[in-house]
């Protein structure tokens, strides 16, 4: 018995850290395979002239599939709220969302008979498509961007992060108290710009034009780099506190970018989704108001 749950354990924890990608043995990627494959060929071989499409039989079964592998690939949000083990797990489930959405490339492709135009039909296969590569965005950023993440935080939590920030500003507003007055207004000037109001392009390019820090280091330092024993003593402590402190912002922000980054794909792919819903509805319901 103790052998018996070792060996459960020991699966249990090898699947814990298996990737939903590669969930027992990309068995979710076969089925779609399998599924694309078997639609081709049907496709091929189906007795329908003109060739098939969506008001053929095969079309009709194409297009049931289709939308019903929608509704259920929707449904993720839901499932995501329970968290369950074994066939049916939340890895599982998103394993098969991932490859059985890539298939409706092929499957819904196919219904359309290669026929598009300017209708609500058409409408609900570019929403589909949008919402694929959409989802496809997002695995990318998940494969790739954690360990970046990871890494740009050096044992750091984003709280202390700021934090770190914050023992800066309270050095540098110390070490400004010496200085004239037009020098000191850089520094408080540095000190009074928040890091983290920039808009959404600004996080997600990681360029932040108007700088204060930033303008405030090129005031300070720039004339004089490269000359040795330029600063006084005053001045000299206000720039490494500046570059220590642009060091620290440059983190947080590249934190944040990284962030927004893993983000933003549910911002356009969940409303598109929302979208796809309403468009495949108009799209079944006149179709069978027309039939």
């Amino acid at each position: 018995m103790a052998a018996l749950a070792e060996s459960h354990a020991d699966r249990r924890r090898a699947s814990d850290h298996e990737s939903f990608l590669a969930h027992k043995g990309m068995r979710w990627l076969k089925v779609s395979a399998v599924l694309s494959l078997v639609t081709i060929v049907g496709y091929l071989f189906a007795d329908a002239e003109p060739r098939p499409n969506g008001g053929t039989w095969y079309g009709y079964t194409l297009g049931t599939i289709g939308a019903g592998l929608i509704v259920w690939l929707a449904l993720l949000g839901v499932r995501k709220r329970a968290m369950t083990e074994g066939r049916w797990s939340l890895k599982a489930w998103t394993s098969a969302h991932v490859y059985l959405g890539l298939s409706l490339i092929v499957i819904a492709t196919l219904h359309t008979g290669f026929q598009l135009g300017w209708n609500v039909h058409t409408l609900a296969y570019a929403l589909m498509m949008l919402v694929i590569i959409s989802g496809v965005y997002g695995i990318a950023v998940y494969a790739l961007l954690p360990q970046q993440l990871s890494g740009n935080r050096r044992e750091m939590t984003q709280a202390q992060m700021v934090e770190a920030l914050a023992a800066l500003d309270r050095q540098l507003e110390a070490a400004a108290q010496p200085l004239g007055r037009d020098e000191a207004d850089l520094v408080i000037a540095a000190l009074e710009q928040d890091p983290f109001s920039p808009g959404v392009v600004a996080r997600l390019s990681g360029r932040y034009r108007n700088c204060r820090t930033e303008q405030a280091l090129e005031t300070f330092a720039g004339p004089m780099d490269g000359v040795a024993d330029a600063l006084d003593p005053e001045h000299e402590r206000v720039v490494v506190l500046l570059r220590k402190r642009d060091a620290q912002l440059e983190q947080i922000r590249r934190h944040m970018r990284l962030k927004a980054m893993l983000e933003v794909w549910l911002y356009v792919h969940v409303p598109l989704t929302v979208a796809l819903l309403a468009a495949l509805t108009a799209h079944i319901v006149s179709v069978f108001y027309y039939w």
